[in-house]
């Protein structure tokens, strides 16, 4: 089969066209990849860096999000041959203390998809084999480009629900994939004034389109005197921080109202502090929460009903649509930081 592979320690892919797959065993199934989205965090992938040494082990197929069909079985499989599925790639053990407390997405002995860990296989491939357990049955009418995101999707979706944004204000801060599928899930889900901040004017035009009903151009306004001065002085009740910018998390409790709740999901790079803990933080009765990953399978099927429902909409995220055998094109974009999300074909 045709699938992208790293081998050595070295930046870029090899396109293999006779890369091997061995037969199904067990409850595995086999998939033929029908759509293939590119992470953000690819990027680690691709260049080899100290982030990648940590995640990921070689050798290993790319791409932990992946959409394909049954086309063999394991003699356990538990899904049949023709079911649309889409990976959930946090390989969870069944033997931890979070596993026993139906927390398989932070399992303390978590494997992963598409990095290397636990298994070779990655959804950049023409077909892949998963075992059933980590396969999410798709059953309504969404495309497979839709289903292919619910894994972006999730993550937001995730800490939505963590924070509660029902009803409530939302500043969301970080408008890449993740943060534009926040602000669309937090639509559908009933949030009520949606806010949304970033310094790239494209990124902002597409929050407004995903249901920000502010957006907020750092590079042009204060994020802080803009936010207290909307909410008249309160702060904000609910804010969703995916920009992972330390200094900009630092800050943001500053415009926090008290009782409210932060979602942490962006990957800071350097420390974060607080400078006034008493009077941001303490005194202010606040909850932090943070997410890795979906819930399994919870998330995923909530967010297949608001694809189904037509409230959400994830592909307006999508930015470049290209085969597999043309993945340099798809990373160049990814590099180049002009690109959303990027959905690979791997048939092709």
């Amino acid at each position: 089969m045709r699938a992208l592979i790293k081998r050595d320690p070295a930046e870029g892919f090899e396109f293999d066209e006779n890369c091997p797959i061995d037969e199904p065993v067990g409850d595995e199934c086999q998939i033929k990849v029908t759509a293939v989205s590119v992470c953000g965090s690819d990027i680690n992938l691709w260049k080899w860096n100290d982030v990648a040494r940590t995640i990921a082990s070689l050798p290993f197929i790319p791409g932990h999000e992946a959409v394909g069909i049954v086309v063999k079985c394991g003699p356990e499989a538990t899904h049949k041959i023709r079911q649309r599925v889409a990976v959930e790639n946090h390989f969870y053990c069944e033997n931890c203390c979070m596993c026993d407390a139906g927390r398989g997405d932070i399992c303390n002995k978590m494997k992963q998809y598409g990095h290397g860990k636990g298994t070779t296989q990655g959804g950049c491939s023409e077909l892949s084999n998963v075992s059933s357990k980590y396969l999410y049955p798709i059953n309504s009418s969404i495309t497979d480009e839709q289903a292919c995101l619910i894994e972006p999707m999730g993550v937001a979706h995730n800490i939505l629900e963590r924070i509660d944004i029902v009803g409530q204000d939302l500043l969301v801060i970080g408008c890449g994939p993740v943060g534009l599928l926040a602000i669309a899930c937090a639509r559908g889900m009933g949030a009520k004034k949606i806010y949304a901040a970033d310094v790239i004017a494209d990124k902002l035009e597409l929050a407004e389109k995903m249901g920000a009903d502010r957006v907020i151009d750092v590079t042009k306004e204060d994020l802080h005197e803009t936010i207290m001065k909307a909410t008249n002085g309160e702060g904000i009740p609910r804010i969703c921080e995916i920009s992972g910018h330390a200094p900009t998390l630092s800050k943001c409790l500053k415009y926090m109202r008290k009782g409210g709740k932060l979602g942490l999901v962006g990957l800071p790079k350097s420390a974060v502090t607080f400078e006034d803990p008493l009077p941001d933080l303490i005194f202010k009765s606040l909850e932090i929460h943070s997410v890795h990953g979906r819930k399994i399978f919870h998330t995923w099927e909530e967010c297949e009903k608001l694809i189904e429902s037509g409230k959400v909409q994830p592909e307006m995220t999508v930015s470049h649509r290209v085969p597999l055998s043309d993945f340099k094109t798809a990373y160049d974009a990814l590099l180049s930081g002009k690109a959303c999300k990027i959905i690979m074909d791997p048939q092709n």
